[in-house]
């Protein structure tokens, strides 16, 4: 199995970033605008429809605010197996750090995962960075 893990800081309090990654049908207006174009909710998962036009069912795993911590997998798409991660963590004053850990297979298909990753993060860092005082 092959894993991804990006780490992006901001300047937003954890606390807001918390509050954009735990609003799991806000994707496309809060978390990574540009990156989802939409995202519907139905009882214990998502659908998302990415800028690329991939629609995949995410179910939630976990959504736990006491670690900030979010876990989904996904059905649909080239992965046969995906988990993903999203934690918060404050780490020094005034510097959030948000870290997604991907877990998928097959192996083969990383540096296509690794490119929407990154631009999924790159879409998070605006977004977040935009919630900075």
């Amino acid at each position: 199995m092959a894993t991804i893990r990006s780490e992006l800081k901001t300047r937003a309090p954890a606390s807001d970033v918390w509050s954009a990654i735990r609003d799991i049908g806000a994707l496309h207006t809060r978390l990574v605008p540009g990156f989802v174009t939409d995202t519907k909710l139905e009882p214990g998962a998502r659908i998302v429809t990415f800028v690329n036009g991939t629609v995949l069912r995410e179910p939630i795993v976990t959504l736990d605010d006491e670690a900030r911590r979010l876990v989904w997998t996904h059905e649909g798409g080239r992965a046969q197996h995906y988990n993903g991660a999203l934690q918060v963590s404050e780490v020094a004053e005034g510097l959030t750090s948000v870290v997604w850990t991907a877990d998928f297979l097959p192996n083969d298909i990383g540096r296509y995962m690794s490119q929407a990753i990154e631009a999924g993060m790159a879409a998070m860092q605006r977004a977040l960075d935009s919630l900075a005082t």
